[in-house]
Formats: structure tokens, C-alpha cells, sequence
């Protein structure tokens, strides 16, 4: 495969040929671009090395054509399009998706139980069967049994976070190989005489790259809690390969025949609509019921996206500062800004709540420009309080960074003279930060500013991208540092980043500093600055109103 000269690209190419789906990049004149992955496709190996060549060269002429006709239809049509075919007595589905306008990634995985040659030699499991057309139909089925029968039904949908991250960082290809390897770990549906007296009985389906379902003959809810949580739980485990490990969130809503709708579609979509609600509320809400007043909400949110658009026009939306310690010491370091928006009718919204909206509606981007067009103003207040040797600090949000214009805004603020470089401090999303080569952000060192990976330990991560960025220091998640005197497992993600931070010649920070024994338990694992409740006595006001 083409790109293995540097060690991200080797490590995702190592990634991709270790997973069991075979994953190709073929072209509208049907010839292999690159090829990987298959391992456990023992009954479908090209004849020779693949890439570079015409299908035909190194696979089964049915195979071949079957391919070729795929291609160019999903090319043509710019959407993905699915198919069954068998070989060698072994039957395959194969998902084809356009790349571009002259280029389609096809994922073949095996359609049976699993005998490929590693689980026959090992007694490694099937991995469950998820064909999304064959799913739907059966979904249907049961819905008209139950209705018949008058027995209950559910189903669960679970949306999956991190999926379009590996996606944007890697390739698509890579993404849909790290799904395959979560759902060969899902648990199994029960079969046979174990399905027949198991309570409830249920079964798994897959909508989406990023979407699962699960249809419940149940309508108790701890029933249902108790088995969609079972596959959460399977789809929480991180996935790892080699030096790689990958983070997906599972987010899940449920919908009941009868309580809720008695028609496929509108059960669907209400149960996709409550993993909606779960993702917006959190992981630590757990799986989330349908309701009336999920309906309700989404007329707010139209409301409130219109409300929205008025305020990033206006310049409503601004900061509020933190300040952030010298943790030994107690001396403040800098200010940091976190976005708030204080709404005449419905008080104070959650940046939890209108950031969503913010991207869900393109309004992400034109947000934080117009927010960092203001910091100006905000540093002239920090520096007639008699604070000026103190660094301002922006979180820009992720839309912003990937666009165009993002390195000039910031080149703009500075050379206009609205903040000096020495004094502007930029903070930018791990996740976010990775989908960048190190390169794009030169040009901000080069203006001398301080650049900051935010929320590490979050998701997914890269240690050779950190290692090569032009960066100043690494602040770890909120999440970790509270819970850092409780958690080992927080404590160690802590530890393992204030270390990776020191081993990169970076400057570790914490957020969520909230009292002073979590204070001490920093400086001890060597982390010299933070932020949080501690210091929430000292107010920072330099902001207009």
C-alpha cells in the first residue's frame, strides 16, 4: 500500500492488514489502488499482490465483476451500496462507498458464523451477524408478530461516538476496520434451546457505520436496561493494536411498541431520537426511554437554533475567564476563557447544549471566529487591571480549526495588535488537534503564541503527532483530574499523561483543580499548573458585561 515512508501511516497500514475485513481501494477503471486487512478471509485471497493491478488479475472473474459493477455505481450515484456473493463454497458481503469522484472503498467480511482459519484453530468465537438489509426485514417481522401475538416489543438503538474521529484522522477504511473489530467482540444473541428460554430474547442489527440496534421481546425496563447496558459495556473496551488504541462512547435510546408507535418507521426514530437525548445528556445518564417530551424538546431546540443564529450575529455569546495557578505557589498564571452565553429569557445556557447545536447547524465555525475577533477587548480590560504579563487563553472550537481561514484569524489578532503573540494562548481539542499533520499549525508557532492540546485522555490520541506538533503543553481532561483521588483508573490515565507531557519536553496542566487534596495529588505526580474550584474565591471579571 502506498504512504508507509513515516510512522503514522505504517502504524495504520500495520492496523488495517491485522483486522479480519478485507478493505479495498479501487479505482472506476477497476484497478486496485491499495489493499489490507483479511486476515481471517481464508476462502478469498488474490492470486499474487493486488494493488496496482486490474481485478480481474488477481481475483475469481465473478468476484472481479461483481467489484468492478459495485464501483462504478456507487461512484456514479455518490452513495454506498451493498452485496452478497459466495466463492470457494463461502459466502461474503461486500460494502462499497465512493471516495471522491474517481475512487471507492470496498469492505469485504465474511457472511458466515466465522470459520475462518483462526477461530478454527483457536475456538475464538463467531462474531454476530449484523447484514443491515436482511436486519431491517426482520425487524418488520417481529413487529408485525408481536402486534399479531399481542406480545411486547422493543428496540434500542445505539449511536456510536468516535467512529467519524478515526475516520477524519486516519482513513475510512481504518474506521470501519476498528467497528469490525468491536463487533466481533459484541455479545452473542442466544440460539436455538438457549434462545428459546432465554428472557428476554433479542437480537442485533446495524443500521449504520455508526448506528446498532437491538429489537427486545420485552417492555420491562430493567430487562431492557440490563441487555442494551450488556453491549454497551462490550462496545466501551478500548480497541488495541500494536502501539494504537482506539475509544468509541456508546450512546442508547429505546423506544416500546405500543407505548410509543406501532409502525416501524416511527419506532425507529424514536428510539433514535432518545440515543440523541442519552448523547446530549451525557454518558453518566445512562440509557434514555422515549417520552412525549422528547418531542417537545425538539421543537425547542428549532427555537432555540434560530435564538442561536442571532446571537453569533450579535455577539452575544462571550467569555467567561478562570484562572489558572501556579498549583505550589498560588499565583495566577493566566485567564482562561470558556464560552457562555447568557440568554434574556431563558437564563444562562449550558456550552453543553448550544455547542451541539453550534455544529449540528454550521454555526461552529462563524462562533469562534467572531468570539476570538473579541479577545481584544477582553485583553485590554486584563491589562488596565494591572495584570498584563498574565496569558489570555482561547479554546478554539473544532470547525474553526479546520477551516481555511483559521491560522489568519489568529495571525489577524496579533499583527493588528490586539493581543501580543507572547501573551494569546490557543486551545485546541486532542481529537482535534490530531486530524491536523504538525505542519498546519508552523505558522502559529512562528507568531510566537502558546499552543495547548485540551482535553487529553478524552478519546482517541496520537503520540507520534504530539510528539512532532509545534506545541507548548498538554492539559488533561476535567474528567480524570476530579475523579484522580477516587478512581486508580483516573489516576493512572493522570499519571501516564503529566508523563507523556514531561517525555515530550511539554508543559502539564489540569482543569478541575476543585479542592486542595486534589491540588497536592497533582504536584505530587508533577503537574505545576491548574485550574478549577479551588480558586473559584479569586473572580476574574475583564469582560464587557
Amino acid at each position: 500500500m502506498p504512504g508507509k515512508g513515516d510512522a503514522a501511516s505504517h502504524a495504520c497500514y500495520v492496523l488495517v492488514d491485522a483486522l479480519p475485513d478485507l478493505a479495498l481501494l479501487i479505482g472506476r477503471d477497476g484497478v486496485v489502488v491499495a489493499q489490507g486487512g483479511g486476515r481471517d478471509l481464508a476462502g478469498l485471497r488474490p492470486r499474487g499482490a493486488a494493488a496496482g493491478k486490474p481485478l480481474e488479475a488477481s481475483w475469481p472473474a465473478p468476484v472481479a465483476a461483481l467489484l468492478r459493477q459495485l464501483t462504478r455505481k456507487s461512484i456514479a450515484q455518490r452513495t454506498a451500496c451493498e452485496a452478497r456473493f459466495a466463492s470457494d463454497g463461502s459466502e461474503y458481503t461486500v460494502q462499497v462507498s465512493p471516495r471522491g469522484p474517481d475512487r471507492a472503498v470496498c469492505i469485504v467480511r465474511a457472511a458466515g458464523g466465522g470459520a475462518s482459519d483462526d477461530s478454527a484453530d483457536t475456538g475464538a468465537r463467531p462474531a454476530p451477524q449484523l447484514d443491515r438489509r436482511g436486519f431491517l426485514q426482520r425487524f418488520k417481522e417481529s413487529l408485525s408478530w408481536a402486534a399479531l401475538r399481542e406480545t411486547p416489543l422493543s428496540l434500542a438503538v445505539i449511536h456510536i461516538d468516535g467512529v467519524t474521529d478515526i475516520a477524519q484522522v486516519l482513513a475510512s477504511q481504518v474506521s470501519e476496520q476498528v467497528m469490525s473489530a468491536a463487533i466481533r467482540r459484541l455479545p452473542l444473541p442466544p440460539q436455538g434451546a438457549e434462545f428459546a428460554g432465554a428472557s428476554p430474547r433479542w437480537y442485533l442489527g446495524q443500521l449504520s457505520e455508526a448506528l446498532f440496534a437491538i429489537v427486545i421481546e420485552s417492555a420491562d425496563r430493567e430487562a431492557i436496561e440490563a441487555c442494551v447496558a450488556q453491549v454497551c459495556a462490550s462496545l466501551r473496551e478500548p480497541i488495541r493494536n500494536g502501539d494504537a488504541e482506539f475509544h468509541l462512547t456508546p450512546h442508547a435510546g429505546v423506544a416500546i411498541l405500543g407505548q410509543d408507535s406501532s409502525t416501524p418507521r416511527l419506532l425507529l426514530d424514536q428510539a433514535r431520537g432518545a440515543a440523541m437525548e442519552a448523547r446530549r445528556s451525557g454518558p453518566a445518564h445512562g440509557i434514555r426511554f422515549f417520552t412525549d417530551t422528547m418531542k417537545i424538546r425538539a421543537l425547542a431546540r428549532i427555537d432555540l437554533a434560530r435564538e442561536l443564529r442571532n446571537a453569533v450575529v450579535n455577539g452575544d455569546i462571550r467569555l467567561r475567564y478562570a484562572g489558572r495557578y501556579d498549583l505550589e505557589r498560588a499565583s495566577l498564571t493566566a485567564c482562561v476563557g470558556y464560552l457562555r452565553w447568557p440568554h434574556p429569557l431563558r437564563g444562562e445556557i449550558r456550552p453543553a447544549e448550544f455547542l451541539r447545536l453550534a455544529e449540528a447547524t454550521g454555526l461552529s465555525a462563524p462562533l469562534s471566529r467572531t468570539v476570538l475577533a473579541r479577545l481584544r477587548e477582553d485583553f485590554a480590560r486584563l491589562a488596565s487591571s494591572g495584570r498584563p504579563e498574565v496569558c489570555i487563553s482561547f479554546g478554539a472550537l473544532r470547525h474553526h480549526v479546520l477551516h481555511e481561514e483559521f491560522v489568519s484569524d489568529v495571525a489577524r489578532l496579533i499583527t493588528d495588535g490586539g493581543v501580543p503573540a507572547e501573551r494569546l494562548e490557543l486551545r485546541i481539542a486532542e481529537k482535534v488537534f490530531i486530524t491536523r499533520e504538525p505542519a498546519h499549525f508552523e505558522p502559529l508557532k512562528r507568531l510566537g503564541l502558546r499552543l495547548i492540546v485540551d482535553e487529553v485522555g478524552r478519546g482517541m490520541g496520537s503520540l507520534d503527532l504530539l510528539a512532532r506538533a509545534p506545541i507548548w503543553g498538554l492539559q488533561l481532561d476535567r474528567a480524570w483530574v476530579a475523579a484522580l483521588r477516587t478512581d486508580p483508573t483516573a489516576r493512572r490515565v493522570c499519571r501516564a499523561g503529566i508523563q507523556m507531557a514531561a517525555a515530550l519536553g511539554l508543559v502539564p496542566i489540569a482543569t478541575g483543580v476543585d479542592d486542595a487534596q486534589t491540588r497536592d495529588a497533582l504536584l505530587e505526580l508533577g503537574c505545576a499548573y491548574g485550574s478549577g474550584d479551588l480558586y473559584r474565591g479569586d473572580e476574574l471579571d475583564i469582560t464587557a458585561g
